[in-house]
């Protein structure tokens, strides 16, 4: 789950000892801004170094079988185009992808979410495929939803049958339009993941949410592309998204947080930190904020930034490009990803 936190992440970045990756530089500069923090909350710590951090596997199931299927809720009215930038990120992330997408990569990226086993030995899938996409355009439960009244979103697709029951490879994402406000949306959380109840959907399924928060909050969860209104016109300014539109490009960093964890956690009895698991630190919490080597002390890490001044970390299919966080890396114990410079 996405939180805030008065924290970063990033002291692991001192320790990452990734071999060095062949970079694509070709028409990109590098650099590692500061930024100031995001809104901070008690809600979560955040800590980021091996000798700290408890992460440990609780037995429950990872997604193992391939491909994971997305089933994508289009919840509010969304842009073909707004559609097609999420679309191509979730896309990217299959290995089919690498081939045309120059290093560091989405689907590099992902490789260190398939580095996570369930008891058997068996890896997080490395082919996410968009198995079925619903629009609910009339905001059939409104436009102000709970924690509860998003699994009757999912609930309404399900029984009017666009989607199948997918208990073994599913994940459904929900994504909320600019105009729909969610319960603790920008006050205490950008995206969530959970798993349906069967008293609301008549099944167990697992699920993500994730708000488009362009229009709401976007210094809070469109960060590092919006800084805090408390700044002013006295700080560092914002950065450029990669494509353009800073509640997209912010949500799509969301969108690979909650996928990453929901993933590698999907009952919430799998891979988390700390003893509560109805609030667990899961692998993108450890490093929330960091993007790249070098990260810490409000900077985000050495990431690259196009002959447009647009900033990213990743290439994805399409010629499309995205900034997206770092993941904890079980191997490295340490947060790592495919644009380290160590």
């Amino acid at each position: 789950m996405l939180t805030f936190s008065a924290t970063s992440s990033v002291a692991a970045t001192a320790s990452v000892a990734a071999k060095k990756q062949t970079l694509n530089t070709q028409g990109a500069e590098f650099f590692n801004p500061k930024l100031p923090p995001r809104t901070l909350s008690s809600s979560k710590r955040f800590e980021g170094s091996s000798n700290l951090v408890d992460l440990r596997y609780h037995m429950g199931p990872v997604l193992s079988s391939s491909p994971i299927n997305i089933y994508l809720i289009w919840y509010g009215r969304w842009s073909e185009s707004q559609k097609l930038l999420i679309k191509d990120f979730i896309t990217s992330i299959s290995p089919s992808a690498a081939a045309s997408s120059p290093s560091p990569s989405v689907s590099e990226w992902w490789k260190t979410v398939s580095l996570y086993t369930d008891q058997t030995g068996a890896n997080v899938s490395r082919t996410l495929v968009v198995a079925k996409e619903h629009s609910d355009t009339r905001y059939s439960h409104g436009y102000h939803l709970t924690r509860l009244s998003v699994q009757q979103v999912i609930a309404t697709a399900v029984k009017a049958a666009p989607f199948p029951v997918d208990h073994r490879n599913g994940i459904y994402l929900i994504l909320t339009a600019h105009d729909v406000t969610v319960q603790d949306f920008c006050r205490a959380v950008c995206g969530f993941h959970y798993f349906t109840f069967p008293s609301m959907v008549g099944y167990t399924l697992p699920y993500a949410w994730i708000g488009n928060s362009g229009k709401q909050c976007p210094e809070v969860c469109a960060y590092p592309f919006a800084v805090p209104g408390y700044m002013g016109g006295g700080g560092p300014g914002a950065l450029l998204p990669p494509n353009g539109d800073v509640g997209l490009d912010g949500m799509i960093s969301v969108i690979a947080h909650e996928l990453a964890e929901l993933s590698t956690n999907p009952l919430v009895n799998a891979w988390y930190a700390g003893e509560d698991p109805t609030a667990p630190t899961e692998i993108g919490d450890l490093c929330e904020g960091l993007y790249g080597t070098g990260g810490g002390g409000g900077y985000i890490g050495q990431v690259m930034r196009d002959v447009k001044g647009r900033t990213f970390n990743v290439n994805g299919n399409k010629g499309r490009k995205f900034l997206v966080q770092w993941i904890w890396s079980p191997a490295l114990k340490a947060c790592a990803g495919p644009n380290s410079m160590d």
